[in-house]
């Protein structure tokens, strides 16, 4: 369960830091899917800035449920690595998404809550949500791997 040693360091000097931000502009799927984070108030919000090549049907048009599902996953594994104690790259063992409504062409924002964290395993429920944060368009659970190094 070891990462390259210069992102293991890109993320322990982002934290220190305060700006998560630069650890997302390392991860190349991060940046194609316009990710952004920050915190607001002690939450770290995920957002995900509209691009029309997020949209899956041009028709509605509605964001693509691909693209949903990785703001959601990576919403969760974001907050695990920004509240880690230890630097350690969470591994995703299942992943559940439920879609409740279309998503529109507009950003998406989505935030990560940590349920259970276990000695190994780590549960997640993710949110996902556009302009009211009340009416989201998508949930989901996970279960991470989460061995300390």
């Amino acid at each position: 369960m070891t990462a390259a040693p210069n992102l293991i360091e890109r993320l322990a000097a982002a934290r220190a830091a305060g700006d998560y931000q630069a650890f997302i502009d390392t991860v190349p799927y991060a940046r194609f899917l316009n990710l952004t984070a920050g915190l607001d108030g002690d939450e770290l919000v995920t957002t995900m800035r509209y691009g029309d090549h997020l949209i899956g049907n041009p028709a509605l048009p509605a964001l693509h449920g691909g693209t949903l599902g990785a703001l959601l996953e990576s919403a969760a594994i974001f907050e695990l690595l920004w509240r880690a104690e230890t630097i350690v790259l969470p591994k995703t063992i299942t992943l559940t998404v439920d879609y409740l409504r279309s998503g529109g062409p507009v950003d998406t924002h989505a935030r990560g809550i940590v349920t259970r964290h276990g000695r190994r395993v780590t549960n997640v429920r993710m949110e996902a949500w556009q302009g009211e944060r009340g009416a989201p368009v998508a949930t989901a659970h996970a279960i991470f791997l989460v061995i300390r190094g």
